[in-house]
């Protein structure tokens, strides 16, 4: 019989996520979807053929009639908190997948709830911006049994991602691990082009000869950041693509990582400054990573807004 899929989460990455699922996932039955805010699944709903999205009112509701329950969500206590709600119901026999970005000890600790109660668990966190979500393009990253994962990857290549880097048979955490270490990698790249572009503003190079060398050496995702920071969209965007909140969520978990195993992330250390300048500027559920230009901007005596 075919599965029934449970999504909890439809922030910048669940949308684009539940949409390809819907789409390409050649499912049998409706995707049954919660959010916290309601409207949000409405929109989702009305933009996906009808009949595809099933919307519900409570977690409880649908832990009871799903088989395969995806959660992605912003931060380790609201995941504690949703994974209180879902430890309640009768999960054995039933597969979670968990994409939200937390701390390694965290998913470790929720997997052994999760399988204490007859359930299977897989983390699997994902690389990729919410256009790529949007696209079906993420990077899939799933570690726990390989039996588990296996009943994940139909939903991986060609639906919801392009490729997976995988852990099968190994602890769950390992792949939160790679996931940190990895938006290190975004959170130091950002904090690099910020400064550059603020100091371009200040020493009368300009930001816009800083944008196309960058277009011309590096491309990719350097350039996305570069344009959302010289256009400006960094400040006039209504939601942030990847909230400052979020972005130092990542950084402090990473930083803690290295630091426990002897280690440290010295640059993360002062991208996370960065970040905090915006949080109190444009709030930190309201700025966005790329914001990181414009705390820079604000060190080098300029206005936090480009053009503005």
């Amino acid at each position: 019989m075919a599965p029934q899929i449970l999504w909890i989460g439809l922030g910048n990455m669940g949308r684009g996520m539940v949409k390809n699922l819907v789409e390409k996932g050649n499912l049998e039955k409706p995707v049954l979807i919660y959010n916290r805010t309601r409207k949000r699944a409405e929109d989702l709903a009305a933009k996906l053929p009808a009949g595809k999205t099933e919307i519900i009112d409570s977690v409880e509701d649908g832990v009871k009639r799903a088989d395969i329950i995806f959660n992605i969500l912003s931060n380790d206590a609201v995941v504690k908190a949703t994974f209180d709600t879902i430890l309640k119901g009768d999960i054995a026999g039933k597969l979670i997948i968990e994409s939200s970005t937390i701390a390694p000890e965290t998913t470790e600790e929720l997997a052994k709830l999760v399988t204490e109660k007859g359930a299977q668990y897989v983390a699997s966190p994902v690389f990729g911006a919410p256009a790529a979500a949007e696209a079906g393009q993420l990077v899939f990253v799933p570690a726990g049994s390989k039996a588990a994962i296996d009943k994940l990857r139909p939903y991986i290549k060609g639906v919801m991602g392009r490729a997976e880097v995988p852990f099968d048979d190994k602890p769950v955490g390992t792949s939160l691990k790679l996931k940190l270490l990895g938006n290190t990698f975004i959170i130091n790249m950002v904090t690099q082009i910020g400064e550059g572009l603020a100091v371009a503003d200040k020493i009368g190079v300009g930001s816009d000869s800083v944008r196309s060398l960058i277009d011309l050496m590096f491309g990719g995702v350097y350039s996305l950041y570069a344009q959302r920071m010289t256009e400006g969209t960094y400040w006039k965007m209504a939601e942030p693509l990847f909230s400052a909140d979020n972005a130092r969520k990542d950084a402090g978990h990473a930083m803690n990582m290295a630091k426990s195993a002897g280690a440290e992330l010295k640059l993360t250390k002062v991208a996370d400054e960065y970040l905090k300048s915006v949080a109190d500027y444009a709030g930190g559920d309201k700025g966005d990573i790329a914001g990181i230009y414009g705390a820079a901007r604000l060190n080098a005596g300029l206005k936090y807004e480009n053009g503005a």
